[in-house]
């Protein structure tokens, strides 16, 4: 039988074991709520004593929760991220007021988020929004995040999920580097400019590589391996600006430099992924109005 609890344990302390668990750290948990690592350690006895179980191991590399604090945890994050969004709710709840945080990928951020998103703060001047890009995962159950941009297959369980942009891959290169190496002849382009490889997306089989559009394009003669390697997308495409050779680029990070004529497409072969671009978020958090009006705009600018 389950113990019954008459009352709920000090608040203080639950915060104190919810930020000890998420850093397995007292010291680390003492930063965060501007307290000393010694009161954090004797909230949480404090908090075992009252519940009669242990919630950590100290162990040489740190804390372990036991199986009870396991067991807890899940519990005390729902609870405390509700609490947030409630409050968050109430102080947002003014028209064109509040606060957003927004995860995404530096790529994305870079080549198709920042360039519109002048367009959203023009029309809420009273958000104020935090954009932090990253390539790891968001965990909203740790990070102080109210939405995500992801690209993936979009099986996020327990999270709220829309769409934005399916995945469209092709060959582009700077209108200079098409007239250096021959405009009346593609194929040219491709045997003798350097193609630049994005690795951020090699661990990922369900991107295509040069070597694979190249093969599904009948130009299995060139050599795929030829050009430079970037770290990261945006590299990939900054070097296909400068006139540094010729990138495979999703659709969606080339648009507005095609449009403006800064990069030229070579073939009319895409290549269409099973991946995408989704935009997730707590379902807990769909009634913020600075999300909402986000998600609005963002619709609207896709």
């Amino acid at each position: 039988m389950a113990k019954r609890i008459r009352r709920l344990p000090s608040l203080n302390a639950l915060r104190a074991f919810w930020a000890a668990a998420r850093h397995r750290s007292f010291a680390a948990a003492a930063e965060e709520l501007h307290v000393t690592a010694s009161a954090v350690s004797l909230q949480i006895r404090q908090l075992e004593e009252e519940l009669d179980f242990k919630l950590f191991e100290r162990t040489p590399k740190g804390l372990v929760l036991t199986p009870q604090g396991a067991r807890l945890l899940p519990g005390i994050t729902q609870a405390f991220e509700h609490l947030k969004g409630t409050i968050a709710s109430i102080d947002d709840s003014a028209p064109g007021k509040g606060s957003l945080s927004i995860s995404v990928a530096p790529s994305f951020a870079t080549k198709w988020l920042l360039p519109r998103l002048g367009g959203f703060l023009e029309r809420n001047p009273g958000i104020e929004v935090d954009v932090k890009a990253s390539i790891e995962l968001t965990d909203f159950s740790r990070d102080e995040v109210d939405l995500a941009i992801r690209y993936g297959s979009g099986d996020y369980p327990g999270l709220s999920i829309e769409l934005l942009l399916e995945d469209r891959m092709f060959p582009v290169c700077s209108p200079e580097l098409l007239m250096r190496y021959g405009q009346r002849n593609p194929a040219r382009v491709f045997t003798e400019a350097p193609l630049l490889h994005d690795v951020s997306v090699d661990r990922d089989p369900a991107v295509p590589s040069w070597k694979m559009w190249l093969k599904a394009s009948g130009l299995e003669d060139i050599d795929w391996r030829k050009g430079p390697r970037f770290n990261q997308t945006a590299l990939a495409l900054d070097a296909a600006l400068a006139g540094l050779g010729i990138a495979l680029a999703p659709a969606a990070l080339v648009a507005t430099d095609l449009a403006a004529g800064r990069l030229v497409r070579l073939a009319n072969e895409e290549w269409k992924g099973d991946f995408a671009y989704y935009l997730v978020h707590p379902a807990d958090k769909a009634e913020l109005p600075p999300l909402q009006r986000f998600k609005s705009w963002l619709r609207a600018a896709l």
